[in-house]
């Protein structure tokens, strides 16, 4: 059942996100879901109950005369056969090993090959990890792939491919997307207009030719959480008063602009740091204390050698919870 259990962690073998593949966005859907239930402790695959019911709103089935496709999408992914490239052999498997169906109670029970233990369990190294969430919403079987080929290089910001090599990770037959104008409208721009809006990565693409022809892509790849996240962010040249009525202190337009370099514009942080200082008991200087906060990224607790001697100003008595909902804007 997809709930609380989206925001657990999928991770898989880089050898596994590399293998070539095709699978359609509600059987992308079943194997993710199944990926997102293993435990890190875990050296063995389980058996994976589902609901019918919930089970159809992972496939997206709203009609509920259609229950009766549910055993031919399961069959249909325990044909799939698919190919992991080692370095010395080339191997085939399959997703499931078996699907069960529990007459009378509305269950069905999926439990992985097992052999794909080595790209699923007690991995230490060369895997990718993501949440669920970030990627449960896509419609289109490609963007699952891509998404997962582009978080793999997350943290280097771009990536390269060979258009052929691109097309066999994808499953791609070769008689299909012959054309290049095609394979980039109808899989790589209708992937990113969905990455870009469901998920928490953005691309952009360059397009690499020999002559006239396009023969790899550069993938320009951006985490947008933070960006969505600074809801606070200004937007506007009056940012000097914005950061002056944070502060209950009077502090000078250098200060606030100071402040606000610092953070980037990121009003948010710039009230998260304000609401840590003022759970402190002494700080000697409050805008540098601030400043020193935004640029080292100060978490509760404080350590005390992070913390100077401050009396500036009385204190006041606050109620944390009650600050931190008006600072934020809650209320």
């Amino acid at each position: 059942m997809i709930t609380k259990e989206n925001n657990t962690l999928i991770v898989k073998s880089n050898k596994l996100i590399e293998a070539s593949y095709k699978l359609t966005a509600g059987e992308q859907k079943i194997i993710l879901t199944l990926s997102s239930k293993i435990k890190p402790e875990d050296e063995e695959f389980k058996d994976y109950e589902f609901k019918i019911k919930d089970f159809i709103k992972l496939l997206g089935i709203k009609n509920q005369a259609k229950y009766a496709e549910v055993p031919q999408v399961t069959k249909e992914l325990m044909r799939k056969v698919f190919t992991i490239k080692e370095e010395d052999r080339e191997i085939q498997l399959s997703w499931l090993s078996s699907v069960t169906y529990l007459k009378g109670k509305g269950i069905v029970v999926l439990r992985f090959d097992p052999n794909l233990k080595p790209y699923l369990l007690q991995l230490k190294s060369r895997f990718t990890s993501y949440n669920l969430t970030n990627i449960i919403q896509l419609k289109s079987g490609y963007a699952f792939r891509i998404y997962e080929l582009l978080k793999q290089y997350e943290r280097i910001g771009q990536r390269t491919f060979d258009l052929e090599e691109l097309k066999c990770i994808l499953g791609i037959e070769k008689d299909r997307y012959t054309l290049y104008a095609d394979f980039k409208r109808k899989v790589i721009l209708k992937a990113q207009k969905e990455i870009n809006v469901k998920t928490d990565l953005s691309f952009d693409f360059e397009q690499i030719k020999n002559g006239r022809k396009v023969t790899a892509l550069k993938f320009i790849i951006t985490n947008t959480t933070n960006q969505n996240n600074a809801i606070f962010q200004i937007e506007n040249n009056n940012y000097i008063e914005q950061v002056k009525n944070i502060f209950d202190e009077d502090i000078t337009p250098l200060e606030a602009e100071k402040i606000h370099k610092t953070a980037n514009g990121n009003i948010y942080l710039i009230k998260e740091k304000y609401l840590l200082a003022k759970n402190q008991k002494k700080i000697k200087s409050l805008v540098p204390w601030i400043i020193k906060a935004l640029k080292e990224d100060f978490k509760p607790p404080i350590p005390k050698e992070k913390v100077d001697s401050f009396n500036n100003y009385e204190q006041r008595k606050y109620d944390f919870d009650e600050l931190e909902k008006k600072l934020l804007g809650w209320k």
